[in-house]
């Protein structure tokens, strides 16, 4: 039996008597059984999920159950679960658990998540496909063949395939959205700070956010609603309010991005797409401008540079001597770092360690990474210019559908997949990314919208009117 994909109908089955909560979870558990060659689940918590789900039952009929009551939830494998193994999808974690619950995970199961089990990512959230994953790729649901992108894959696809109602992402600059588009789901990269990242594994601490992947906008709403909100114990942790309950008002003015839309690499029928949306935008009364964003080809190699420096610094700590992989051929000190860490990271996180060391090293510090920030603020204060005038900004997603397995052999060919992504990464703005009419290969289109800072809960609501129509 296929999982119901909507958190609002499973509770309202519930409600009516049709279905358990525990009989939810042995739905999931056999769908997720039936799924195995997907590879979208590293680890499934199954003993534990019909625990809670027959504690959460009790609590529904004593009326005391949380908002959250019936929904399942998977989690990327580099977000903290205490007593449980984290590994970030790679051999150097070998071995270790969690010793706290990240923040997020917290305030889920206070409110009767049932957290189903961790999923498969690419390599410490560095990739777009889920093909650097230590424990082998991600195959999308649609077409196995295909890519789910990445890096958050493996929570896509568990969110696709019916294996969970949401599924935890992180997204550095994409890597929520792109799978999202990809998997044909509503994909939410939140405003920088507004989730608290205690307890996710950093990858680049200034970018990543933990955010919702969903079948549709209004469970997106619902995670974020319960998840977002400062957190004392992060550092980022902003003390705005964002009231959830507030229904977003008929924009005024949206921005379509014309050099990102019609950039060359965008296929024909996402060009087409994107005409028609503006035109039934402004046949609603809502004023469409195309305008240019000028820095779309500075947009990659900035992030490289930023990205990749904060990884070689985050990453330093993973080396062999408390925790994780330890190589056996180590002698001493030098050696079990050195081969520990060749041994653990795979060659794709390596180059990124690599290539961060470098930007920040004597002599180049100033020629990349200082510059890299300048131009940082650049994209930035140009973004927020345009949201001045915009209530939403929207371009493409992905430039394509999903790719075949092993098309993007090239580290540079498919660093260029987050080109449409990363503005909003720079720029610390919510950014979703919401399933529009299907290509004529059958697989997904994704829109990405963008807003000012904190209007996450007014841009889940503008998204729900594009989705899958």
């Amino acid at each position: 039996m296929e999982l119901i994909r909507s958190i609002k109908a499973t509770q309202t089955a519930i409600a009516n008597g049709q279905i358990t909560c525990a009989a939810l979870v042995k739905e999931c558990l056999t769908n997720i059984q039936l799924n195995e060659h997907l590879n979208a689940y590293l680890e499934v918590f199954g003993n534990e999920a019909q625990e809670k789900a027959a504690e959460i039952d009790q609590k529904i009929a004593a009326g005391n159950a949380g908002k959250l009551a019936g929904c399942i939830i998977a989690l990327k494998d580099n977000i903290c679960y205490q007593g449980h193994k984290l590994g970030a999808s790679s051999k150097i974690l070998a071995g270790f658990e969690s010793q706290f619950s990240a923040t997020v995970v917290e305030r889920l199961l206070a409110e009767d998540a049932i957290i189903i089990g961790r999923t498969n990512c690419d390599e410490f959230a560095m990739g777009s496909s889920t093909e650097n994953s230590a424990f082998g790729p991600t195959l999308n649901a649609d077409d196995n063949n295909l890519v789910p992108g990445g890096s958050s894959g493996g929570s896509a696809v568990a969110v696709q395939a019916g294996l969970c109602h949401v599924a935890l992402g992180s997204d550095t600059g994409g890597s929520i959205r792109q799978p999202a588009a990809f998997c044909n789901l509503v994909g939410l990269r939140p405003t920088y700070g507004h989730v608290s990242r205690w307890g996710l594994i950093a990858y680049a601490s200034s970018f990543d956010q933990i955010g919702p992947l969903a079948n549709n906008s209004h469970d997106a709403k619902l995670v974020m609603q319960i998840m977002s909100g400062f957190d004392s114990n992060e550092a980022t942790s902003s003390t705005t309010v964002v009231n959830y309950n507030t229904p977003a008002e008929k924009p005024k003015k949206v921005a379509f991005i014309k050099n990102c839309i019609q950039h060359e690499a965008v296929d024909a029928e996402i060009k087409q797409r994107f005409e028609e949306k503006a035109a039934e935008l402004e046949a609603q009364g809502i004023e469409v401008d195309w305008i240019d964003f000028p820095y779309v080809d500075y947009a990659v190699p900035n992030y490289y540079v930023l990205t990749t420096a904060e990884a070689s610094s985050n990453l330093s700590r993973f080396a062999g001597m408390l925790y994780g992989h330890r190589s056996k051929e180590s002698t001493d000190i030098a050696s079990t770092i050195i081969k520990s860490r060749s041994e653990g990271f795979g060659d794709e996180v390596q180059r990124r360690i690599m290539l961060g060391t470098f930007v920040l090293s004597a002599g180049y510090y100033d020629a990349y990474y200082t510059k890299a920030q300048q131009v940082r603020r650049l994209i930035s204060d140009y973004t927020f210019k345009l949201l001045k005038d915009y209530e939403y900004i929207m371009l493409p997603t992905a430039p394509h559908t999903a790719f075949k397995m092993g098309a993007n052999a090239d580290p540079i060919a498919m660093y260029l997949e987050d080109i449409f992504c990363i503005q909003a990464s720079l720029a610390g703005i919510p950014a979703v990314s919401v399933p529009l009419k299907t290509h004529s290969n059958g697989l997904g289109i994704g829109m990405q919208i963008m807003s000012n800072k904190f209007t996450d809960h007014y841009l889940l609501d503008f998204a729900e009117q594009f989705e899958r129509k």
